[in-house]
């Protein structure tokens, strides 16, 4: 792999931790946050870092021949117990127990970090070598032991992640099997890149040359697997990425019906873009049930009744038919209330019951109707 292999998985990795930036700010104090912070920039930081062209700056600026070597195997030892900590979490919430286990591997996670350190420190490796410090080095006492101290954290942690997340995917479903899924599949490359490189070492201790698996073959694997793992990781948040779509096409659905609705009552039509989206959804949502209020005098029961049957005799959908229904019923109470301007009807008890049905829909409800209407506008002027 070349630089350019290492650095789009991290630039990708680093805009998916920069995206979720402001929620890590804001949920600061929630552990799964944080883990999912120390995951992604881990896992981007381990993809720059790795990169050989990155470990020659780090060298020279170090003024220490091959001190990324224990740099990038902190980093993606720190990565590996996140992914840990992250399971522990989805597994057992946030109580003593789990607190108390998260506490245990981010301290075998320290030890192993000392253990590489104080490996490296007292082994020589004095010439640069920007790919293969595994194998180049492989019976050199000291940085023989650091390579296996990592190779055997790696492995062992490639081994038991998966075999838990396959045993719980068994069990749940929905987003999280998925996610755990995917982790099997993560973690299943990034044990092979493990595996290779030490199959590559141990060759080299019995004097043979498989040295092409620690270069060319483990590499690519650990890429696939670091992004196959954050991927898996980030799938179970898809539950809250598919509400916020939905939020957002509710919102967008609501605006031909809010746009006309606020012209018809004399008031703007504005919106403040800087407020969550929540926000401006529940605002839409109030203005709408507001201003049909004051349409109660012209909706007729009877004509969305019939308009739904139609509808249905048509081969819609009872969601569809029920939609296009109000729909029509609230455009024609529209066009009734401009022609009898001035006038100051009570409200019949047939049209406050038809509202009572369309506001009783809820958000999406209310947003399916206003597509509708919007649909319906055109053919409306054109009948007029």
């Amino acid at each position: 792999m070349s630089g350019p292999d290492y650095y789009v998985p991290a630039v990708a990795l680093g805009i998916a931790f920069v995206t979720k930036l402001r929620g890590f700010i804001r949920r600061r104090r929630d552990p799964m946050t944080r883990a999912v912070a120390g995951l992604l920039l881990m896992s981007g930081a381990g993809f720059a870092l790795a990169a050989p062209p990155t470990i020659a700056v780090v060298n020279r600026w170090a003024g220490v021949p091959n001190v990324s070597a224990p740099l990038v195997y902190a980093i993606l030892c720190v990565f590996n117990t996140f992914c840990i900590v992250l399971l522990v979490y989805w597994r057992e919430g946030f109580g003593e127990g789990a607190r108390r286990q998260v506490r245990r591997w981010f301290g075998a996670c320290a030890g192993v970090i000392v253990l590489l350190v104080g490996c490296f420190s007292l082994g020589e490796a004095p010439v640069e070598r920007l790919r293969d410090l595994d194998t180049h080095y492989a019976s050199t006492p000291w940085i023989r032991e650091m390579v296996v101290v990592y190779l055997t954290w790696h492995i062992v942690v490639g081994v038991v992640v998966p075999v838990m997340c396959w045993r719980w995917s068994r069990v749940v479903d929905g987003w999280l099997r998925a996610g755990l899924l995917t982790l099997v599949a993560g973690f299943t490359f990034s044990t092979s890149f493990g595996v290779a490189k030490a199959v590559a070492v141990i060759a080299r201790w019995a004097g043979g040359d498989l040295d092409f698996l620690s270069t060319d073959v483990a590499p690519p694997l650990a890429g696939v697997g670091a992004v196959l793992t954050t991927s898996g990781f980030l799938l179970p948040q898809g539950r809250r990425a598919a509400m916020a779509w939905e939020a957002w096409q509710s919102y967008r659905w609501m605006g031909p019906l809010w746009r006309r609705l606020r012209t018809l009552m004399g008031l703007p039509a504005t919106t403040t873009w800087w407020e969550p989206l929540g926000s401006r959804l529940f605002d839409r949502e109030t203005d709408i049930h507001d201003d049909l209020l004051a349409l109660a005098p012209y909706c007729d029961l009877r004509a969305m009744t019939a308009r739904r049957d139609r509808a249905l005799d048509d081969g819609a959908s009872p969601e569809d038919a029920w939609a296009l229904a109000a729909a029509t019923m609230i455009a024609l109470a529209i066009r009734a209330k401009e022609s009898a301007a001035g006038t100051d009807e009570e409200p019949r008890e047939t049209g406050t019951a038809a509202l009572g049905a369309v506001l009783g829909t809820g958000t999406r409800g209310i947003a399916r109707i206003s597509r509708q209407y919007g649909a319906l506008r055109h053919d409306l002027a054109v009948a007029q």
